[in-house]
């Protein structure tokens, strides 16, 4: 995996920082030295979406975290700490030079040819495998990703009905369910379409209705000269960190499923002015998808009702989600940093 420094700018993290908290590269040696000494490091993951109290409680002269996602509350927190939040994720955080070089590039290039559209297409062999989904597939692919899903030891679930996972909305929008939201939604059929993602399952075939709506269909690997990706070809993470970069400068922004990259890319564009993002509703399109195919909708009510669906989608100013007690299901402080964000007038 990727160390931080494999990814961000560790010398401007710690400067930019440098008012708030002190960060150091490695410990102090009498700090080494205790260590040494007793043998141990008092390590420990702690308790997710935790308070404050449950950090000020705790007295080591080092505490070795080995979890860090998470683990702290996404409401109820002091409003220093949640904007301090914001400052070490939007302004502290820079990627490392050779990512961030690269990815300022292809913004350029894509800006130079008009508005674009990031779409986070999540569509892996992996992503179908685990999630059981498999619309649109042909026989042989549904075996192929079966077969993966039951190779996974650590994937405990194996007998899935894809028709239902769909119905409820827990599976990653085909590129023809997208294809035909963007359209009735009336995204501009001239925008550029760069695609986030993997490898497309089931390639150029799995894409050709989005080539077709989207002609202007591209992503780094078109746009680049092979030489500039080679350094970060066997790195996912820093793939996605180009990603990421390119997704947070879009026109707009369109996930498929939701995901914490996608999350999180949510977040820092509201941080930067409600950029437009289209957070798709996936229950809500495959059972209008669904609808238009079955001949029970023409095309005008489908578009209509995808408008409807999608009114308030758009990454506009709203509220975050609090859930007390079930912080898991609320919203994440990251995709809607509201105490970060000017004072716009909330729709509840």
């Amino acid at each position: 995996g990727s160390q931080f420094a494999d990814i961000f700018n560790v010398d401007y993290f710690i400067e930019s920082l440098r008012d708030e908290v002190k960060i150091l590269k490695q410990l102090p040696e009498d700090s080494k030295l205790k260590i040494a000494e007793s043998g141990s490091l008092y390590s420990m993951a702690p308790v997710s979406w935790s308070n404050m109290s449950y950090y000020y409680n705790k007295s080591f002269d080092v505490l070795h975290l080995t979890k860090s996602d998470a683990r702290l509350a996404n409401n109820g927190v002091p409003q220093e700490v949640q904007k301090l939040r914001c400052r070490v994720n939007y302004q502290a955080l820079r990627f490392a030079s050779p990512i961030e070089k690269l990815a300022k590039k292809i913004v350029r290039v894509l800006k130079r040819n008009g508005p674009f559209l990031v779409l986070h297409l999540r569509y892996e062999m992996d992503m179908l495998a685990f999630s059981g989904c498999n619309e649109g597939c042909s026989a042989e692919e549904i075996r192929e990703l079966t077969a993966m899903r039951y190779a996974y030891p650590w994937w405990k679930v194996k007998e899935i009905d894809s028709e239902k996972v769909r119905r409820e909305g827990l599976c990653p929008l085909t590129p023809e369910e997208t294809t035909m939201a963007l359209r009735a939604l009336d995204v501009d059929p001239k925008i550029q379409i760069y695609i986030a993602a993997g490898d497309i399952y089931g390639g150029e075939r799995r894409l050709a209705s989005l080539r077709e709506a989207f002609p202007r269909l591209v992503k780094k690997e078109t746009l680049l000269p092979e030489k500039d990706l080679t350094p970060f070809r066997n790195h996912s993470n820093q793939m996605a960190a180009l990603d990421y970069h390119v997704a947070v400068e879009a026109d707009i922004f369109a996930p498929t499923y939701g995901g914490n990259m996608a999350k999180v890319v949510e977040g820092h564009r509201r941080f930067l002015g409600h950029r437009k993002t289209i957070l798709l509703d996936r229950k809500a399109i495959v059972g209008l998808v669904d609808r238009y195919k079955n001949g029970d909708m023409s095309w005008d009510e489908f578009s209509t009702a995808m408008k409807e669906a999608h009114s308030d989608k758009m990454g506009q100013p709203t509220r975050r989600l609090e859930i007390a007690g079930k912080p898991k299901d609320e919203d994440y402080f990251y995709t809607n940093p509201q105490e970060c964000l000017p004072d716009h007038h909330l729709q509840d």
